[in-house]
């Protein structure tokens, strides 16, 4: 009986920004920052365009909303990437060992750090730290699978 297959790969293109801060630790934080940032921008910008291509009309103010969200969106994601890929780091030198427990610990102090930043309440924090930590552990996990 005649059979066929597929075989093939998918890769998606590389982007490397190389920024020099003389310390590893400031190296990830900031490249962490850039990339994540740059990401949040773009999804900021995609929406908008979205949203102007609906109404049907383009404005100076709605370039200028469009700038100012995307501008936010970026420093804020920006900011969370930054601070998971330091603690992260900084886990795994503390530890000396680069596993799961090292994302773990990183998800869960962004976690904390963006609820308490929000001013939520104890139970709140403790559920974002929770789900930070859960959401960074599985990304870990998957990344482990490829």
């Amino acid at each position: 009986m005649p059979r066929s297959s597929f075989s093939g790969s998918l890769s998606s293109p590389k982007l490397d920004v190389v920024v020099d801060m003389g310390n590893p630790f400031l190296n990830l934080t900031v490249d962490g920052f850039l990339k994540i940032g740059a990401v949040a921008a773009t999804r900021s910008v995609a929406e908008d365009t979205f949203h102007i291509i609906r109404k049907g009309s383009v404005s100076s103010n709605d370039f200028e909303k469009t700038l100012k969200k995307m501008c936010k969106e970026g420093a804020y994601w920006g900011a969370i990437a930054g601070v998971y890929v330091g603690t992260e780091y900084g886990a795994e030198r503390i530890r000396g060992t680069r596993d799961w427990k090292n994302a773990m610990f990183g998800g869960a102090v962004t976690g904390a750090l963006v609820s308490a930043a929000s001013n939520n309440k104890k139970d709140k924090i403790a559920v974002d730290a929770i789900t930070g930590a859960a959401i960074a552990t599985a990304a870990e996990f998957i990344n482990y699978l490829t």
